[in-house]
């Protein structure tokens, strides 16, 4: 069972961080911190490089501490609520990747979610601190607070889309 927890740490962490890099340089395919900044202000957010930075070192730093198993409740918190973030963006488009859905932050919240529910594992820096196991609750607390805190990013950060104007 650690083995596999092990491979699901490693692949959803790294991935979440790889998708941070991807928003504040040219690694991995990215665009660098214009190229962030600029995606951001095309979903409809304000911040531009700022919430570019913000997001980004979210990612980096939660998805490396989920690989890495440390802290993992913290790290699962901020994995959910980037993702979050992403899945409200997604939104309208519906459920399904290949129409630009919201699947992928979906499938990565609820790994992160049952991360923490099933524990980082025995290969992981949590167990080697000493800091295992966590009490299922924190679960739940993972899951509410990073929801809250990408459903509150969202409400704060993002415009309205403008009225259309229509001639007469």
């Amino acid at each position: 069972m650690d083995s596999g927890i092990l491979v699901l740490r490693l692949l959803v962490g790294l991935l979440v961080a790889g998708h941070g890099v991807q928003k504040v340089s040219r690694h991995l395919g990215g665009r660098g911190l214009e190229g962030g900044a600029e995606e951001f202000r095309a979903d409809g957010f304000r911040g531009g490089l700022l919430t570019a930075v913000a997001a980004g070192g979210g990612q980096i730093g939660s998805g490396l501490l989920l690989a890495a198993g440390l802290l993992t409740p913290l790290a699962a918190t901020g994995a959910i609520g980037v993702m979050t973030v992403a899945l409200t963006v997604k939104w309208h488009n519906g459920l399904w990747v290949q129409n630009d859905g919201y699947e992928y932050p979906l499938v990565l919240i609820g790994t992160a979610a049952a991360l923490t529910a099933t524990g980082p594992g025995a290969w992981s820096l949590d167990a080697a601190l000493g800091l295992t196991s966590y009490p299922l609750w924190w679960a739940a607390v993972a899951l509410v607070a990073g929801l809250g805190s990408g459903l509150l990013t969202r409400l704060v950060l993002h415009r309205p889309a403008a009225p259309a104007i229509t001639e007469r």
